[in-house]
């Protein structure tokens, strides 16, 4: 069932949200500041293109303040703008008894996409 919801995610908007996830990463990635930010950009988008079977979880190590302070400037510059996108989507899926699958994966990048440093994918 994972295989069938993600064939049907990537053909229904998915791929394009990993596709825009890895070019704002790429771009990110040009400047020497905006790797980290480029980095969880990719981890953003690995998970946009696969959200089905895959586990949001934080990571098991303690960075310390690093993680946080990351996780505001990441909100700062534009992860809430991305985190209201998928909560507006996830509600709009919701709406329909078809999409509620659909609505719970971008659910679950709402909450990657608003504070991704720390957290791992699985």
């Amino acid at each position: 069932m994972k295989i069938l919801g993600n064939i049907i995610w990537v053909v229904f908007g998915g791929l394009e949200i990993a596709i825009e996830y890895f070019l704002l990463g790429l771009v990110l990635l040009i400047t020497i500041i905006g790797i980290p930010f480029g980095l969880q950009c990719f981890k953003l988008g690995v998970l946009a293109l696969w959200p089905f079977g895959s586990e949001v979880r934080k990571q098991s190590e303690d960075i310390g303040c690093l993680n946080t302070g990351m996780n505001i400037l990441w909100f700062i510059l534009g992860g809430f703008l991305i985190w209201l996108t998928h909560l507006f989507f996830g509600i709009i899926f919701f709406i329909t008894i078809i999409g509620i699958p659909f609505g719970k994966q971008h659910f679950k990048l709402a909450k990657i996409a608003l504070t991704p440093f720390g957290r791992e994918i699985d």
